[in-house]
């Protein structure tokens, strides 16, 4: 799908559920990673997530667009377009929108967790992060701490 493609669809989506036309721009932004996508309150122009369609269809994105387009009819109208609103929650119920985005994949490298042992009591401590051995101690018998290995997960 293209972003003129986007925009058609968007415009459709807010005239079929709305009511009321969407006069400003929608794209694609593959740099979104952690969001479905972003309603900007300075020019009304709507960030859409490419993965939201490619990843987990085209259902969802009509979920994601109508998401944006509540907050973007909200601000329009002078209200608020936060999440905790009462406004906000009943118009994305009535529209049918997604609350939350999907959970995206992890992308990238397996996560490497670090194991760490007490010298006096034997736990272990999993770690994703570097423990500084020197500052830290068992949190059960005060002991010192004692690198052991590095794991690979997934």
């Amino acid at each position: 799908m293209t972003d003129r493609e986007l925009q058609q669809l968007v415009e459709r989506i807010s005239l079929q559920s709305f009511g009321k036309p969407f006069k400003h721009r929608a794209v694609f932004n593959s740099r979104l990673r952690s969001t479905g996508g972003r309603y900007h309150l300075q020019d009304h122009h709507i960030d859409i997530n490419p993965r939201m369609l490619t990843v987990f269809g085209e259902a969802t994105l009509e979920g994601v667009i109508k998401h944006e387009l509540v907050h973007y009819h909200l601000h329009l109208a002078g209200q608020s377009g936060q999440h905790r609103t009462k406004a906000f929650k009943q118009l994305l119920q009535a529209v049918g929108g997604l609350r939350y985005a999907p959970q995206q994949p992890q992308l990238g490298q397996p996560t490497t967790i670090l194991i760490y042992r007490c010298e006096k009591c034997g736990q272990i401590y999993q770690r994703k992060r570097r423990i500084n051995t020197q500052k830290f101690v068992c949190g059960k018998c005060h002991g010192r701490l004692v690198f052991q290995k590095k794991e690979q997960s997934k």
